[in-house]
């Protein structure tokens, strides 16, 4: 049952999605179909605590494997497992989908039955990506999030929703070519796709830099990686809230998943190389972003840019190849997923009512909806890095990596700290507590759906605030062994020197 329990994962949603497909097709059939996907991605949530109870975070090693025959002449295999980073991606998306679908009940007003499938495939394909450990198996589940995605932004979304749609749909493929390029060329070097191999396969150094080139192009554009990040203001800001929440607080995380993988663990001596400039390009994402999330005037795209210098913090966290950065950047994934997600749906609850998002439109909120309120302070603290929190623990570790690095590389990215802060209360105090509008007497507080979705993502918030270990204790054992194995063999000087000659 063991072996069996990630396949019944990975595939169960495509299951209740097949069944939402074929089932609920008459007129009037759209809360049957909702009510299905939510059961089956409920179901499935339940499995994935079983799977994360049944994990023993004591062996760094693959569990669950699963390696079943595909093209076997070639070196290619179904092959699949988890280890301590791959679960802790499965349990947040597992956690965010069924709250996703939840909430699609009052944002989506048409085709609910289309919308359920695509949440549910996308589900699949974000499980078969976590735990593919097969670079052919990964890059087929990689493609396959770009459908549903591009879907749910093109059909449910705001008025530029085909243009966001196109957007996102184009980086991020084009960006995907590039590893595609650069599997055929490790296929051919190591004669298999299979992950666990490549890592022991010892690529030239040279050939390291030119396959960690590739990923960075692909994954970087999936993280966002400045300057790649021109698909995220549209795509987040017209998406309806349940598409953004899974785009920015899953999909998202597979660039950043990826390039763990495949750059700062596959390719040791390119990662060195490349530090000094990813470093640089996360702290322009951290302040650039922070700058423009102050300016902007809808409240989706402030979160958007909030989301997008939180990246750029945890690219500087996996490039510090330290084990503090590394662990920080992974735990700021896990508490950056839920948070943002979470605000998205603040502003989502706003927004249905007051049928706008401007800023300027907006005051005195939390005089008619003190729930909210309460709710959305919480998420706004959490975002900007409140002691007590979970994104406090991840940015202090990526600061100890970051400081083990340069001085200056850990300041300027502390710096999103301080001016998350700026804009994050800027936004909070204008439309919660600003002048009352004329139609804000209107309004009504969070509905129990509502709050059902929102209050496990404020328990979640605290969890990871308050008992960090119980996520880190699953993937920084991974992490200690690929330090110990030599996986990140420079020490914080040798980057350092690259850094000073980088200067230079």
């Amino acid at each position: 049952m063991s072996h069996a329990l990630l396949a019944l994962i990975t595939y169960g949603p495509l299951a209740g999605a097949l069944v939402v497909w074929l089932v609920c097709r008459g007129e009037g059939q759209s809360l049957l179909a909702r009510w299905v996907g939510l059961g089956t991605s409920l179901g499935v949530l339940a499995l994935s605590v079983g799977l994360w109870c049944s994990f023993n975070p004591a062996t760094p090693g693959l569990q669950f494997e699963t390696r079943l025959g595909w093209v076997t002449d070639a070196g290619i295999s179904y092959h699949t497992g988890v280890d301590g980073i791959s679960l802790v991606f499965i349990l947040l998306t597992a956690f965010l989908t069924p709250l996703a679908i939840a909430a699609g009940g009052r944002t989506v007003r048409t085709q609910m039955r289309e919308f359920v499938v695509a949440m549910l495939l996308l589900e699949t394909a974000l499980f078969g990506l976590f735990s593919a450990q097969d670079l052919l198996l990964f890059y087929v589940f990689y493609e396959a999030t770009l459908i549903p995605a591009s879907l749910m932004i093109g059909i449910w979304g705001g008025a530029k929703r085909v243009w966001a749609s196109l957007q996102f749909f184009l980086f991020t493929f084009g960006g995907s070519l590039f590893m595609l390029i650069a599997l055929i060329v490790m296929w051919q070097q190591a004669g298999t796709t299979d992950i666990p191999a490549l890592m022991q396969a010892g690529f030239a150094p040279s050939l390291q830099g030119w396959l960690l080139l590739a990923f960075l192009l692909a994954f970087g554009v999936k993280l966002p990686l400045f300057p790649l990040h021109a698909w995220l203001p549209d795509a987040y800001s017209e998406a309806p809230a349940p598409a953004s929440a899974m785009i920015s607080g899953v999909l998202s995380k597979a660039g950043a998943y990826g390039l763990l993988r495949f750059g700062v663990l596959m390719f040791p001596d390119a990662a060195h190389l490349f530090a000094p400039y990813v470093l640089g390009l996360g702290v322009v994402a951290i302040l650039y972003a922070a700058f423009v999330a102050f300016a902007q005037t809808d409240m989706k795209r402030v979160i958007a840019y909030s989301s997008f210098s939180h990246m750029g913090m945890i690219a500087v966290g996996l490039f510090t190849l330290t084990a503090e950065g590394i662990d920080g950047a992974i735990f700021q994934m896990l508490s950056h997923g839920v948070v943002i997600a979470a605000l998205f749906f603040c502003v989502s609850a706003v927004a249905l009512r007051t049928d706008t998002r401007e800023i300027s439109a907006l005051g005195g909120v939390a005089r008619q909806m003190p729930v909210l309120a309460l709710l959305t302070m919480l998420f706004t603290m959490a975002n900007i890095g409140l002691p007590g929190t979970g994104a406090f623990v991840g940015e202090v570790l990526v600061l100890m990596g970051a400081i083990h690095v340069s001085f200056w590389v850990a300041l300027l990215a502390g710096g999103t700290m301080i001016m998350g802060a700026v804009y994050m209360l800027s936004l909070y105090r204008r439309v919660l507590f600003g002048g009352l509008r004329d139609t804000m007497h209107l309004l009504r507080d969070l509905s129990m759906g509502e709050v059902a979705v929102l209050v496990p993502l404020a328990l979640v918030t605290l969890w990871m605030g308050f008992h960090p270990g119980s996520f880190t204790r699953l993937f920084d054992p991974v992490v200690m062994q690929a330090m110990h194995h030599g996986a990140v063999t420079a020490s914080a000087s040798s980057v350092q020197t690259t850094l000073h000659l980088a200067a230079r």
